[in-house]
């Protein structure tokens, strides 16, 4: 019997892959699925109504790389494909991609045409970015920020006003600490390797192509042949756990909700006890541990001390959402997906998302405002109210959109150490973190958002990648 602690989309993708493997290998391994909350889907939670619909947490979802074709296969299989609604590459949400800088918005280059022209805040092209990186000496370093890495090989004004921004809209995190490891792995290998990023590059184009093979589903085809940028479920994004929720139920997955585990016991390497805040005990052959390390830390400190300071070793950001309903017949922003907000700016919020233009079915305008991440705390306090989040909000877009009208409806939600930091070492500290789980022939698995990457798509495919691996 395998255990599932977390009912986020790592948890249902773990229960999801579990089941997979079951039918592949003619298995009868029976599975429970413990959720702390009333709620399985973690931080995907949708409002919608007949007018607009406010994401709470992720609204969309890339379709590239073998992880977006792999989740677009689970929706296919799910049957949701009809539910999709896509982004292609010519929507104004695909190609309207801006950041606020110096008290203006600046529309980032989108096509290769916009490379070779100078585009401000900018000084220069972005292709003489490429020509810096060939005239740097080559450093060699086991990590380093990627705040520092692409200052580094394409120079400051890159680094300040493309990636910086872009960390923020992806972690809330501090390029300066996250680990070019994160985002730019191929290409730090590239300049480790061979000098640089345009050498690597060139050397790379004449060797032969290896990776991993995947199976690609209609609905990936179709997002391939239609250039979707990237693509939601129509009704709210909650539909994909709340629809993966009820697979697993009708596939008799035991799931429990409103059942919070206090600690982790480990008998043997067939054998761990899950103990509830009641005293009640779980007996499993396997646990998948799909919640934030934090969280498991203390399940497993009473027992493994050291690897519990490990988990707790990863930090993690809170975020405040503002979501903004305005019922105006006339659209209060342009066509775009949105703008970001460097760091340099010293603003309290990370970016706004234009909903209206990203999110199908939206009536008059949709927005929603991110504040703090990384600064939360500087900026805001450790008591922050859910009234002067959305003071703040509504004074930026009064300030950067110009929008002075109160909205028809609004919601304010505080996402409390929400997004684990990928900072510089944070790949060596979850192999150290595996390699004693190995040690010690503990009967654990570690699955999402916490190790193998933040995004959605990261998610799922870590559940399926850990499957794969304990099932071999």
């Amino acid at each position: 019997m395998a255990a599932i602690l977390g009912g986020g989309l790592g948890g249902l993708s773990t229960a999801y892959y579990l089941l997979k493997t079951n039918v592949t290998r003619n298995s009868n391994l029976k599975l429970f699925l413990l959720e702390a909350t009333n709620y399985c889907g973690g931080w995907i939670k949708s409002i919608k109504t007949k007018d607009y619909t406010f994401e709470q947490g992720p609204r969309t979802i890339r379709p590239k790389g073998i992880t977006g074709v792999n989740t677009l296969n689970m929706i296919e299989d799910l049957g949701l494909s009809e539910h999709v609604a896509p982004i292609t590459s010519e929507h104004p949400a695909a190609k309207n991609r801006m950041i606020y800088v110096n008290q203006n918005l600046y529309l980032l280059p989108s096509s290769l045409k916009g490379v070779f022209q100078k585009n401000l805040p900018f000084s220069k092209p972005l292709i003489y970015a490429l020509f810096y990186d060939i005239s740097q000496p080559h450093k060699h370093l086991q990590d380093d920020s990627i705040y520092n890495f692409v200052e580094r090989r394409f120079g400051k004004e890159i680094a300040d006003y493309a990636i910086a921004p872009m960390i923020c809209g992806i972690c809330a995190g501090d390029a300066k600490e996250i680990s070019v490891k994160f985002l730019m792995k191929t290409l730090f290998e590239w300049e480790q390797n061979h000098g640089g990023v345009v050498k690597g590059m060139m050397k790379s184009m004449f060797s032969p192509k290896t990776g991993e093979e995947i199976d690609i589903s209609n609905l990936a085809k179709r997002a391939q042949e239609e250039k979707w940028n990237v693509y939601t479920i129509k009704g709210g994004l909650e539909t994909f756990p709340a629809t993966l929720h009820d697979y697993l139920c009708q596939n008799n997955v035991d799931i429990n909700l409103n059942t919070r585990i206090k600690e982790l016991q480990f008998v043997d390497s067939g054998t761990v006890l899950l103990k509830n805040c009641s005293g009640e005990l779980f007996n499993a052959s396997h646990v998948y541990s799909t919640i934030p390390s934090y969280a498991l830390a203390k399940l497993v400190e009473k027992q493994h001390p050291d690897l519990a300071q490990e988990l707790n070793e990863i930090p993690f950001v809170t975020v405040g959402i503002v979501n903004l309903y305005f019922s105006s017949e006339t659209p209060l922003v342009t066509p775009a997906f949105g703008f970001l907000v460097p760091p340099i700016e010293n603003s309290p919020i990370l970016g706004v998302v234009f909903d209206s233009f990203c999110i199908p079915d939206q009536n008059g305008t949709v927005l929603t405002v991110m504040l703090g991440g990384k600064w939360f705390e500087e900026k805001f306090g450790e008591n922050v109210t859910e009234e002067k989040l959305f003071n703040v909000a509504m004074q930026e877009i009064g300030t950067i959109l110009n929008i002075k009208e109160k909205p028809t409806v609004y919601h304010v939600n505080i996402l409390h150490k929400c997004i684990p930091q990928y900072v510089i070492g944070h790949y060596e500290r979850v192999g150290k973190i595996r390699d004693y789980i190995q040690k010690n022939n503990l009967p654990i698995s570690l699955v999402g958002s916490s190790y193998d990457g933040v995004g959605i798509n990261d998610v799922i495919y870590s559940a399926k990648k850990q499957v794969q691996e304990d099932c071999t």
